[in-house]
């Protein structure tokens, strides 16, 4: 539905920009006219044509595993109070060796 609805704007737009190209035109102004024509014909290709195009499959990474017990069970507290020498059973979280503090997994 808002796909169709997207490009049916899209096509009244493009037909509107095209329609009103020839009444901009200024008389005897040259090469420059048909440079400005060619600049707007090619941006509302690229809107058309954008729209128009079949959607592509988009790949998601998936998660990375969490290799640990679940968090806050009594197994997770000893896996990282033995991981983890600077574990903080209060918070969840370790120091690493960087000095910045991560949720232990």
């Amino acid at each position: 539905m808002v796909q169709t609805l997207w490009k049916a704007v899209t096509g009244a737009l493009s037909l509107v920009a095209v329609l009103s190209l020839p009444l901009s035109a200024k008389a005897g102004c040259g090469w420059g006219c048909g440079a400005g024509a060619g600049l707007a014909g090619f941006g509302v290709g690229a809107v058309v044509g954008s729209a128009l195009a079949a959607p592509r499959p988009v790949y998601v990474v998936p998660a990375a595993p969490i290799y640990g017990p679940p968090a806050w069970s009594p197994a997770w507290y000893t896996y990282c109070g033995q991981r983890y020498p600077g574990f903080n059973p209060q918070t969840g979280y370790f120091v690493g060796p960087d000095g910045q503090p991560y949720f232990c997994r």
